[in-house]
């Protein structure tokens, strides 16, 4: 697999190992036929594994991805250390300041399947973004479950994070979620809401939510938002009462018209909503890197020495002002533009390719310029040639403590699963020696 002394790929020599292993290593580890037998077992459902390959061909890449151990657990700590400041009062202040009215009550959820997003570079990792309702949690655990060791050296590497107990962690989880909202007992009905669920990419996720949530005891469904109504102090789905909904809309502030049945049950404290208006303002809100990104003053406000120094991975990060709009135009080469509220790759732009139309729409909107980080890299094989792809790194965490450590392979701008090798894949963290 490895050979030193033949240059696999052009540029300077890896300078550490998981570099190595990313540019030379050729496994396809993968084993299929052991996701689709997990998958089926899984969802109970012996042709969800084949339908799910056909419509989604580029879900799954079919090569791990290699990270150094320390890296890994220095992201680690730069999550503790933002959930740390989350908990500062003039943080606090700040962001809520900026956030609408169904963001300032604080109902107690932590906000399931908190997801925090990476950049591993030769200085280390670099925080990208942060997001509440982070999707392939359920499809990355089978995954990292799903891989054959095809030669000694890979086989001398794990991920620590795989997800080895993840139903009993999920289920916890929601368990905590509801006790933290002053709940006694167990909630008897979660709902799993989106918009259209059955027209997302990820719905067949849905589906395997649904059976390891009912594994776990709880009686599940995957409702349209648009379905729910609030009556009686209750919120409801066709007559039957939800107790807990697990929140996967991007309308972050539940500000459309029909999100208003969640939204008065929410606001009025009769469902446990996860993750919520509250978290998202705390954590997710693109503008909070401008004040996650200024290790001084959230020393200023509290925050220990140890975790200050933990912040250095969060990318620079400004808010787009009249004011500073003539200097971000200047050095709009080395920045990419995001909306505050956005998700995914929406309305992203790269500095680069800015024009000067889309940088007025940029200052008509609510924008953050965030200093560019360029991803890793994956040296693959696909059909018999080798290819790069791209590394973003994913740690999906509740309460500070990591439930699985996921990568995405992609080419271009952003993740979008449509490129052949690509998709999500485990990570494997090598020693530095």
């Amino acid at each position: 697999m490895l050979n030193a002394s033949v240059p696999v790929c052009p540029g300077p020599p890896p300078t550490d190992l998981s570099q190595r292993f990313n540019r030379e290593c050729r496994c396809v580890t993968l084993d299929r036929s052991a996701l689709c037998s997990a998958l089926e077992q899984a969802v109970g459902d012996p042709v969800f594994c084949t339908q799910l390959l056909q419509s989604h061909p580029h879900l799954f890449a079919h090569t791990p991805v290699f990270a150094p151990r320390e890296a890994l657990e220095h992201m680690h700590q730069t999550v503790l250390a933002i959930e740390a400041a989350t908990r500062l009062p003039a943080y606090q202040r700040q962001v809520l300041a900026w956030a609408g009215a169904a963001a300032q009550p604080d109902f107690g959820p932590a906000g399931v399947f908190m997801g925090y997003d990476f950049h591993h570079t030769p200085s280390g990792p670099k925080l990208i973004e942060i997001n509440t309702n982070a999707g392939g949690a359920f499809l990355n655990a089978l995954l990292a479950r799903a891989q054959s060791a095809c030669c000694p050296e890979v086989q001398a590497h794990t991920n620590p994070w795989n997800g080895q107990d993840f139903e009993g962690a999920v289920g916890d989880m929601f368990r905590q979620e509801w006790a933290l909202q002053g709940r006694a007992g167990i909630p008897r009905c979660i709902a799993l809401v989106d918009d259209e669920p059955q027209a997302q990419y990820l719905y067949p996720e849905f589906i395997l939510a649904r059976k390891v949530l009912q594994r776990q005891g709880f009686t599940t469904l995957i409702v349209d938002a648009q379905d729910l109504h609030y009556a009686g102090g209750r919120l409801l789905y066709q007559d039957a009462p939800i107790d807990l909904v697990y929140n996967r809309l991007v309308d972050f502030s539940l500000e459309q018209a029909r999100h208003a049945a969640l939204r008065a049950a929410y606001l009025e404290g009769a469902v446990v909503l996860t993750p919520n208006p509250h978290l998202h303002a705390l954590l997710a809100d693109k503008r909070n890197l401008s004040l996650l990104s200024q290790q001084s003053l959230l020393a200023e406000w509290g925050l220990s020495p140890t975790q200050t120094q933990a912040l250095k991975a969060v990318l620079p990060t400004a808010l787009v002002s009249a004011e500073n709009a003539a200097a971000l135009w200047e050095a709009r080469k080395t920045l990419f533009f995001k909306p505050a509220g956005g998700h995914g790759s929406k309305a992203v732009y790269r500095g680069d390719k800015l024009t000067r139309s889309v940088w007025s729409h940029i200052l008509q909107g609510q924008y953050v310029a965030q200093e560019f980080s360029p991803p890793g890299e994956r040296i693959i094989p696909l059909e018999g040639s080798t290819t790069t792809r791209k590394i973003d790194f994913r740690l999906y965490v509740y309460r500070g403590q990591i439930l699985l450590v996921a990568a995405r392979l992609y080419q271009g701008q952003t993740t979008n699963f449509r490129t052949p090798g690509g998709g999500f894949a485990p990570v494997l963290a090598v020693q530095a020696t």
